[in-house]
């Protein structure tokens, strides 16, 4: 079918009259803004969660960190305690002074360390 020319074609869009055109104009712009705005806000809701969070992960690591540093302090001195023990034990031992064999030497798999540290009664909390 040829095309023809008649106002009635549905495939071609009508500009309104400029009247109408201006006050369309100004509704979506209104709309556009409106949107926008609640865009922001919500990135910026988003932008203060996250920092809120951020905020909250970094308290937890600061006590982790003091707890950790606390058991390293407290580990410290149970070892000089032991090795205290230790070096007022040499002199008297009567093992070391027989000359009795050494004992084979204890050697430590690298996951024994990572199992719950256990301290003496003297250093309980």
């Amino acid at each position: 079918m040829p095309h023809s020319s008649d106002s009635s074609d549905s495939s071609f869009s009508r500009s309104p009259p400029p009247g109408k055109q201006d006050s369309s104009d100004d509704v979506r712009k209104v709309q556009r803004r409106e949107k926008n705005r609640i865009a922001a806000q919500k990135s910026r809701q988003r932008q203060t969660q996250k920092a809120d969070t951020l905020h909250l992960e970094s308290e937890d690591l600061e006590k982790q960190n003091a707890a950790l540093r606390k058991e390293i302090k407290q580990l410290t001195e149970e070892m000089k305690y032991f090795t205290s023990v230790l070096s007022s034990h040499e002199p008297l031992c009567s093992v070391l002074a027989t000359g009795a064999p050494s004992p084979p030497e204890v050697v430590y798999s690298a996951h024994a360390f990572h199992q719950p540290h256990v301290s003496s009664p003297r250093f309980q909390p």
